[in-house]
């Protein structure tokens, strides 16, 4: 029989007030019985589920059972985040690449050794003969992130040997996938503008010998043209998104499925997935519909009461998407300053003056000032909050002319390093599956025969 829609959705109705006649929690229960929500400890600290050498996120510190908020630092491998990224400016080079060995290797690569792994890099750039046509020009999907999942699922069947977890096999798997995957990524916007926006779409040869910054800058533009700032710009932003510790979703999705002894492939789809959620990776692109709201409901973007009104308008949920968020700010472990904003906002300050983006760099300034007291006296919450990674980098992003769609595919291109390197570290050395508990709330019923079921 074949359901009208009107049907359909009367019927999808009844079962869905079937389904919450019989499911759901009393809140305090989750207190009872010490349930730590989100793998939370009650004070908002992450629960130890494991040991890592690849990062450390710092926001804080403890005494007598005390947060005490501290500025943020981020280490890679034990090394300042600050550090790699002043020495790339200092010497004026990128640094991606470099990052990307560090994280997977735990030491800092030799120039011989660097040069080595950027040429393996741009070798493994392009993808295999026929894989656009057949996975992504045939198959057009309207999220990008969605197309980067697929199309790392389906190089599994390209694989002559997908399921070794040797180490040598995880790192060639994890080499060629940091090459491959801002090439996919760029592909995927290009068909996704032709199938879903009616707008050109142009494919360019890949050019091996560019760093990746550059080559996702050659490959967005039609004229494939782009100045050496605007990549170091890019280059900049992945190596700030590049890792962030065991904790973060996404990575610790790579490490449950990883634990499991599925195949790179499965777990880093997996990851994707988990980015693509807006508590996660799709935040900065949050950001950024905010704030064109803003500016579109704001008149005077120099006049701090009307932008504190507007923020207050959100929090009150008339405003923004309804959630009563302020997106971009607030962190699991940050307290008072995440280190990638902190960067970021340096960065930007300086590249809106020569893309003559300097009041909007002030609104978002203004934003970043003005939120923890709306939110105090909103919320009434006592709680230290910074902006965090997402406020700047959709800003970043905008004066690069990178558009929307690609903010959180961006994040992706980059973090697919740490993820990587914490794959390899999880199958190598973690060696027992990931298993928490869940406490069954389901009283025991005996079953009832179909026949004297009630309606």
């Amino acid at each position: 029989m074949t359901l009208d829609a009107t049907a359909y959705n009367e019927r999808l109705s009844e079962l869905c007030d079937e389904y919450r006649q019989h499911n759901g929690f009393n809140s305090q229960d989750y207190q009872t019985y010490g349930v730590k929500r989100g793998l939370r400890n009650p004070d908002g600290t992450g629960v130890m589920a494991g040991l890592t050498n690849i990062c450390n996120v710092h926001g804080f510190m403890m005494a007598d059972g005390e947060r005490i908020p501290d500025e943020g630092k981020l280490t890679y491998r034990g090394i300042d985040v600050n550090d790699i990224v002043n020495a790339c400016i200092e010497e004026d080079r990128f640094g991606f690449e470099e990052t990307a060995w560090l994280l997977l290797f735990g030491s800092l690569p030799t120039e011989a050794r660097l040069n080595r792994f950027k040429d393996t890099l741009g070798h493994f750039r392009e993808l295999p003969l026929n894989f656009a046509e057949d996975m992504i020009l045939k198959n057009p999907s309207k999220d990008v992130m969605n197309k980067l999942s697929r199309s790392v699922l389906a190089l599994y069947s390209l694989d002559p040997n997908p399921d070794d977890t040797s180490l040598e096999n995880l790192m060639r798997q994890s080499i060629q996938l940091i090459a491959s995957l801002p090439t996919i990524m760029t592909y995927a916007y290009q068909v996704k503008r032709r199938a879903f926006d009616k707008q050109s779409m142009f494919f360019h040869p890949v050019d091996l010998k560019l760093s990746t910054s550059e080559s996702i800058l050659r490959a967005l533009r039609p004229d494939m043209k782009f100045t050496d700032s605007e990549a170091k710009l890019l280059d900049l932003c992945m190596i700030l998104h590049a890792e962030h510790g065991g904790g973060n979703n996404s990575t610790f999705t790579t490490r449950v499925l990883s634990s499991s002894g599925t195949d790179t492939y499965s777990a880093i789809a997996g990851a994707i997935g988990a980015l693509k959620g807006p508590r996660h990776g799709g935040a900065n692109l949050r950001v950024r519909h905010m704030m064109n709201e803003l500016k579109e409901n704001v008149s005077d973007w120099n006049d701090e009461d009307e932008i504190y009104n507007f923020l207050a308008s959100i929090i009150r949920k008339e405003h923004g998407d309804g959630s009563g968020l302020i997106y971009g700010f607030g962190h699991a472990v940050y307290t008072l300053s995440d280190p990638r904003a902190v960067i970021l906002k340096k960065t930007a300050g300086k590249i809106a003056e020569e893309k003559n983006m300097v009041p909007e760099f002030n609104l978002y300034k203004s934003v970043e000032k003005l939120t923890p007291s709306v939110l105090s006296e909103i919320k009434g919450s006592s709680k230290v909050i910074c902006s965090n990674v997402d406020f700047y980098s959709g800003f970043v992003y905008d004066m690069l002319g990178i558009p929307g769609d690609l903010f959180t595919p961006l994040f992706a291109v980059s973090r697919i390093a740490g993820w990587s390197a914490h794959r390899i570290e999880e199958v190598i050395y973690g060696g027992r599956i990931i298993r928490p508990a869940y406490r069954s709330m389901v009283n025991n019923k005996k079953y009832t025969p179909i026949s004297e079921r009630n309606a």
